[in-house]
């Protein structure tokens, strides 16, 4: 039996073709809002609705799935409710795309009109033809003066079929748009300005759920709210029967345990909120309140005929990192939240929503291994957990290694740059050292001097490359890189070149000491900057590392020049985000993370100490 009225489809892309813009626009036009209501709404970097997490405007992308309900009337007068699920398009948060595909009947692929299918776009359109979904390619950006719209469908006709598609799903509906200027064609040329287009292609190409409301319940559990009132919500897909408020239900979780409990409020999504309802039928979208304990991937049955659903696969983690509490000389002085017991409890909690998040217990009680996608998957929590008020100190991200038939092996990414041709040969050359293969130079069809090169690199090598690459090609490169698979190891890698200074003495730093080690190197501090024994203060110019005092004070004497002072040279500090400070530090260091500071340290703060943990590595050797 189909639900002729619920469409169901999710938005999926590659990073910053649109995807978020064109769901707000939607929203906009569809005529369930007033824009002023919308307008106070937006915000962040981009003016943007559906990036409503405070990382998400400050960074610009999209970083946790969310769905939205719009309502839509044919000119012929038949009502619609179209549930969006918009997703990130960042690779690192691929998990959040895994566990909602399973709520769509469709998706709506989004590709920009000049940089085509993208490394994300290859996985989440493949894992949307693994979840058995068709595809809608709207070609967006297509307003841009080095647009090659013909060229990008081509793209993705091919990209289909290197993902084995059937005819059906080759035979793919065109949409061209503008996300930005608020427009959608079905021919490019039609001079339509609104997105009636997207609206009618969903409604014609998105297959109605197929279900029947008096077969046992099922419900997918692929989304997890709290609310201070009524704790947990379980939102997720009815796959079979109808679900109610105050009904007694059975949560299957992914052991096969089975709880009885019950439904304290049901809600069904309306616009960018939910509203109370009394039932929900199969097909439709939903949010069950009072379920305790329940998870994501668990299963909301009948108490009488408990059947589970198949459980959501989810790519494994390929790299990790090892939490610890912050034992600095500053500790406690920033957070409130610094014991182990408290750090644990944290990623515990951050375990019920984060369903590629892997956490264990490290080597001491104090420590943990987390493990995830990648540096910004990871970075993403740490950055989460110091607005929150946590202090930890992070070692150096590390990838996971497997074993296949005896084979230690690594995993592999494919690494995608789009560069001037005139940066070709400085990319090679910084690639080659990291034992990257290329796979595929091209031209882009349409652009001038401007070349493709998709290479498949260790994840080890990624670390530290973006930097150097931007600093190879003036800015003018664009780097993506994905998980492809795993591979034999591919041999040493080059790390990092030049030594750090460590400061001597804790204290404030002052102009007088900066300018006295003005030819060392770049400093990662400033004056009037505090500082502790052991923390790394700046960049060396050479390759080894130096003990530097950072907080000299000016001796005090009757003979001074007048304007001394006034011409210290004191050059501007080189400010790191969390990400980079991951990226650059050694085996050897830390980064220190409070709510308002982000340090690097060694791990060892007394040279006496280092040079001791120095003798016995040789020893072990």
């Amino acid at each position: 039996m189909e639900i002729q009225h619920i469409r169901n489809v999710a938005i999926i892309a590659h990073v910053d073709h649109g995807k978020t813009t064109l769901v707000d626009q939607l929203l906009y036009q569809s005529g369930m809002f007033r824009s002023a209501d919308l307008d106070k709404l937006a915000g962040g970097q981009h003016n943007l609705v559906m990036d409503s997490d405070p990382l998400e405007r400050e960074r610009g992308i999209t970083i946790l799935s969310k769905n939205c309900a719009v309502n839509y009337t044919t000119p012929e007068g038949e009502e619609f409710k179209i549930n969006i699920v918009d997703t990130p398009g960042h690779a690192d948060f691929g998990g959040e795309v895994e566990r909602v595909m399973k709520m769509a009947d469709g998706v709506i692929l989004i590709v920009d009109s000049f940089e085509g299918p993208m490394p994300q776009t290859r996985f989440v359109l493949g894992k949307a033809l693994e979840n058995g979904l068709k595809p809608i390619v709207v070609i967006n950006k297509a307003d841009r003066l080095d647009a090659r719209c013909d060229d990008v469908a081509d793209e993705v006709f091919e990209l289909l079929i290197q993902l084995g598609a059937d005819d059906e799903t080759l035979d793919f509906p065109i949409v061209y748009a503008s996300a930005k200027e608020g427009w959608a064609r079905a021919e490019l040329s039609s001079g339509n300005d609104n997105m009636k287009p997207v609206f009618d292609a969903v409604i014609q190409n998105v297959p109605a759920p197929v279900c029947d409301p008096k077969t046992p319940l099922q419900m997918l559990v692929t989304t997890l709210d709290y609310s201070e009132y009524v704790g947990k919500i379980a939102v997720g897909r009815v796959f079979a029967g109808r679900i109610a408020k105050a009904q007694k239900v059975t949560v299957i979780d992914k052991e096969g345990r089975h709880t009885l409990q019950k439904i304290v409020d049901l809600y069904e999504f309306e616009g960018l909120g939910k509203r109370p309802v009394d039932w929900i039928d199969c097909g439709d979208i939903c949010a069950a309140a009072g379920l305790e304990p329940v998870d994501i991937g668990n299963t909301i049955a009948c108490p009488d005929k408990p059947s589970p659903l198949p459980l959501i696969s989810v790519d494994e983690p390929t790299m990790t990192m090892t939490f610890r509490v912050n034992d600095g000389p500053l500790a406690g002085k920033d957070g409130k939240y610094v014991t182990g017991r408290q750090i644990w409890a944290r990623l515990q909690k951050e375990l019920q929503t984060n369903v590629a998040l892997r956490v264990e217990p490290g080597p001491t009680g104090e420590q943990f291994k987390v493990s995830g996608r990648g540096l910004m998957h990871l970075g993403i929590l740490l950055e989460n957990m110091r607005r929150e008020g946590y202090e930890v100190c992070v070692g150096k991200p590390e990838v996971i290694f497997k074993e296949f038939d005896g084979v230690l092996q690594e995993p592999l990414e494919i690494l995608s740059i789009d560069c001037p041709m005139d940066c070709q040969n400085s990319v090679m050359s910084l690639l080659g050292d990291r034992r990257a293969e290329m796979q595929d130079l091209t031209t882009k069809s349409g652009a001038d001097n401007f070349v493709h090169i998709e290479f498949l690199i260790p994840s080890r090598g990624l670390f530290g490359l973006h930097a150097r690459l931007l600093n190879a090609t003036q800015g003018r490169a664009v780097v993506h890189h994905r998980f492809e698979r795993y591979g034999p190891m591919r041999g040493s890698i080059p790390q990092r070149q030049a030594g750090v200074m460590i400061a001597t003495d804790p204290g404030q730093v002052t102009p007088y000491s900066l300018d006295n080690l003005f030819d060392r190197g770049f400093f990662f501090v400033s004056p009037g900057d505090i500082v502790y024994e052991g923390q790394v203060v700046g960049e060396h110019c050479k390759d080894k590392d130096i003990p530097v005092n950072p907080v000299r004070q000016k001796a005090l004497s009757n003979v001074r020049a007048s304007g001394k002072d006034d011409s210290a040279k004191v050059k501007p500090a080189r400010k790191m985000s969390l990400e980079a400070t991951l990226e650059y530090i050694q085996d050897d260091e830390l980064v220190e993370i409070t709510p308002n500071f982000v340090r690097m340290r060694k791990v060892y703060l007394k040279e006496a100490d280092r040079r001791r943990a120095d003798r016995k590595k040789q020893t072990e050797k």
